[in-house]
């Protein structure tokens, strides 16, 4: 039996609501610290994900499984084959589709996707979106590099493509991607089924939505080069420049605000070099002078994650998240895979079966109220602080005390000093969402 949460009747979208200028910022950024950047010898990694300004995304926990052999697996809008075994992955997704913006899985690998344009077509067609091949990629990979693999490997057989915004109007792109594990990092930026990576092995590194990977490739497509050459975009001599070759020689206005935050995010970045914590990548998620945090007309930063992979296999991975939008006003809350974990219900959104409109042919012919409880309180709580200047302040202080408090337990975690039961550990991230439903309530 199908469920069916929220509202009764899905609400017909309006030629208003459907409209959008190919010209709205719409932005995403990435950033990660290696060490000698990162204060603590651990990996952090951070992401700001810049969506509609009315979607909602749920944090979403998926154990660990096994499957059927030549069992089949139904992504956002394609089935593809599913393997074996696939590993618990925590993810912060639009609640429409089946991939994620961001997430972690329990090996310690992190992604983070960005939308790009470039001079190879966007696919409108439906195959796997960005957000689609994220998720795979936690699901079955235990590195960052095994993450590439399974990325590019999925992207050459099915190619990537759709509409990316829950809206009659398409919305399409490629995608770029941050990946991270505790020992490095990997950039894998595409272009159609085309791409080039660069490894991060120390310092810090930061992608918006450009391309960004000049000449230092560290592995690529084996047609790249031939392809550039035959479309005319590389005379085939001297260096290969990715981002100068693939990038449009006419940029849109979002790409040139991108610019302009991929600058932004590296100076922020740069002066806090060898002291860089996840205390220190929030506050870079929270800048607005930079447009980091992003409050644009029709979209805005709709939630975001910070993560500290430590070099220590002894020592657990934590996992930040917000649940909710932008985080100069939102809590990030600790999360760790661990055998007690389960999904907080407070952030998973409303399941609307077969009735939901992105599953209904023709797609995204109405709307349904996606908004999970944690989202629910958080917006009321927004406009009380708009309207009302010092409850805000109190109220801001109360998300700061909750945050500091998830800060000190992931440092207790992180330096041996505290050591919980497994179902303290796996009730972390509950224990706080609790917390946050009541400070709103």
């Amino acid at each position: 039996m199908e469920r069916w949460h929220g509202r009764d009747t899905p609400i017909p979208i309006s030629p208003q609501m459907a409209s959008w200028s190919p010209d709205t910022p719409c932005s995403c950024d990435c950033f990660v610290s290696v060490p000698p950047a990162s204060a603590i010898p651990a990996v952090i990694f951070a992401k700001n994900s810049d969506r509609p300004r009315d979607e909602v995304q749920e944090v979403v926990f998926v154990p660990a499984a096994t499957h059927t052999p030549g069992s089949r697996l139904q992504c956002t809008y394609i089935e593809v084959e599913q393997v074996s075994q696939t590993h618990a992955v925590i993810l912060s997704r639009p609640s429409w589709l089946w991939g994620a913006e961001m997430g972690a899985n329990e090996h310690g690998v992190c992604i983070g996707n960005e939308a790009v344009w470039t001079k190879e077509p966007v696919g409108e067609g439906e195959a796997l979106l960005g957000m689609d091949l994220l998720r795979l990629a936690l699901e079955r990979s235990s590195s960052a590099l095994e993450a590439l693999h399974v990325i590019t490997g999925l992207l050459e057989r099915y190619g990537q493509g759709g509409n990316c915004r829950e809206d009659p109007e398409p919305f399409c792109y490629n995608n770029t991607f941050l990946l991270a594990d505790c020992t490095e990092a990997w950039v894998l930026e595409t272009a159609g089924r085309l791409w080039a990576a660069q490894r991060i092995q120390e310092g810090f590194r930061n992608i918006s939505n450009q391309l960004s990977i000049g000449t230092d490739i560290s592995a690529e497509h084996s047609e790249l080069r031939a392809q550039a050459q035959a479309r005319g975009w590389w005379g085939g001599q001297g260096t290969f420049d990715f981002a100068r070759v693939f990038s449009l020689t006419q940029q849109p206005v979002r790409m040139e605000a991108a610019k302009a935050r991929f600058r932004a995010g590296w100076e922020l970045l740069r002066q806090q070099q060898g002291a860089i914590t996840a205390e220190v990548m929030m506050g870079v998620l929270r800048d607005k002078e930079s447009g980091i945090c992003m409050d644009s007309g029709g979209f805005r930063t709709t939630a975001s994650m910070v993560s500290v992979l430590p070099r220590d296999p002894t020592r657990p991975c934590v996992h930040f998240l917000t649940a909710t939008p932008d985080p100069s006003r939102s809590v990030f809350k600790p999360f760790v895979f661990g055998a007690g974990v389960a999904q907080a219900p407070q952030v998973l959104s409303p399941i609307f079966g077969a009735q939901d409109p992105v599953r209904t042919l023709p797609r995204f012919q109405a709307r349904v109220d996606r908004r999970h409880s944690l989202y629910r309180g958080h917006q009321v709580a927004l406009e009380l602080m708009e309207s009302d200047q010092d409850w805000g302040q109190q109220f801001r202080q109360k998300q700061r005390d909750l945050e500091q408090e998830g800060l000190e337990a992931a440092r207790g975690l992180l330096a041996g000093e505290w050591v919980p039961t497994p179902q303290e550990l796996g009730g972390l991230f509950q224990a706080f969402v609790e917390r946050e439903s009541q400070v709103y309530a």
